[in-house]
């Protein structure tokens, strides 16, 4: 059922969300808070039929979207509003950091970011996580969720000759030796790690680390989709790990991965929960700085679509390291954020769209 709260407000400024959730007690503690917070909830739904309704009829800014509802469940009213009126959803769901990938299934189908509700289901624990909520609605209500389109659509953008790993006559390609990328990701970044990294051909042998702002929840999910669907052993970093070529590690959600030693091919890792950098952790520049300061050998970092300035001083470190440094284009990033500030550094040496950035990468570590 739908729940319409108010009409559309007459200040431009003011955001407008629809608040989706089966618990009549969790849409007002939801909508309170976003109320407090400066958010006009224009409508609530408890399922997920009722949701595409308000979406269609209200064309709000942002959707918060329960995932288990009766009937239409969140991963397919994501889908729906997608087709119909595309929205920036952000999934907020006690179940979002669950083992069974409906919260990595609703980002496959078009949301942009997720939010665990502390306390289970129903609990009053959200109040106090409210100005993180708010912040978070925010975010995502500044993406436009038709930029990066699917994967499959991203990929056709590889263009100009960019296919990794093989050279203008098509013979494969010499790859220089114990190369390491350093992939760093914010909003909008788990379905463009995953292209990338499926794109990475396993003879250029890479030591691969990958940086996603992610809850500890969800980095070993994480991890684990980023092995099936590439050729490279990808697992969630643990302390004191060590990596070879064809070898990639996620870092653990609440823990900086710093790269603290690198010796016969192989890259060791640990992990730290010092402050946060930039309000987050893992950060992307403790990696990126380490990395410049520790691996011997052709580097590369790649900075994805993501809100905010992590990777910056990190890019900047590469450089002055020697390494290369891959952005993602404006176009197809769902928050122009981290690669733009990437760029504004002056450092970065190509700029692609989502679906030619394996390409890029693969061409850096390329032998004259």
């Amino acid at each position: 059922m739908t729940h319409t709260t108010g009409a559309r407000h007459a200040t431009d400024g003011q955001l407008r969300a629809v608040v989706v959730d089966d618990s009549q007690f969790m849409r007002t503690v939801i909508s309170d808070i976003l109320e407090s917070g400066g958010v006009e909830v224009v409508a609530t739904a408890d399922d997920g039929a009722a949701a595409v309704e308000a979406v269609v009829e209200h064309d709000p800014d942002v959707v918060t979207m329960d995932l288990r509802m009766p009937d239409v469940d969140g991963v397919e009213a994501v889908e729906r509003v997608m087709a119909q009126r595309p929205t920036p959803v952000l999934v907020l769901s006690a179940h979002a950091g669950s083992a069974d990938g409906s919260t990595f299934e609703a980002l496959d189908r078009g949301a942009v970011d997720f939010f665990t509700k502390p306390g289970g289901e129903v609990s009053m624990a959200m109040h106090d996580h409210g100005e993180q909520l708010v912040e978070t609605v925010r975010s995502v209500a500044t993406v436009d969720p038709t930029a990066a389109g699917a994967p499959e659509s991203r990929a056709a953008e590889d263009s100009g000759g960019e296919a990794g790993g093989h050279g203008a006559d098509g013979a494969a390609s010499e790859y220089a030796a114990d190369a390491t990328l350093v992939v760093g990701a914010s909003t909008g970044g788990p379905p463009v790690v995953e292209e990338l990294v499926a794109g990475l051909p396993l003879d250029a042998d890479l030591r691969v680390l990958v940086v996603q702002h992610m809850p500890d929840a969800f980095t070993g999910r994480f991890a684990q989709r980023l092995d099936d669907a590439s050729d490279y052993d990808v697992r969630e970093a643990a302390d004191g790990d060590r990596i070879g070529g064809g070898e990639a590690l996620v870092a653990k959600g609440d823990h900086h991965l710093v790269v603290s030693g690198f010796g016969g091919g192989r890259l060791r890792v640990k992990l730290t929960q010092d402050e946060p950098l930039h309000g987050v952790r893992p950060a992307v520049d403790r990696t990126l700085e380490s990395a410049a300061a520790t691996v011997d050998g052709p580097l590369t970092a790649a900075i994805l679509t993501g809100m905010g300035g992590d990777g910056a001083a990190g890019v900047e470190a590469v450089a002055a390291a020697g390494g290369t440094v891959v952005a993602q284009d404006e176009a197809t990033s769902a928050v122009f954020g981290m690669p733009k500030r990437a760029i504004e550094t002056g450092v970065v040496d190509a700029v692609r769209p989502a679906g030619a950035v394996a390409g890029a990468i693969c061409n850096t570590f390329l032998r004259p």
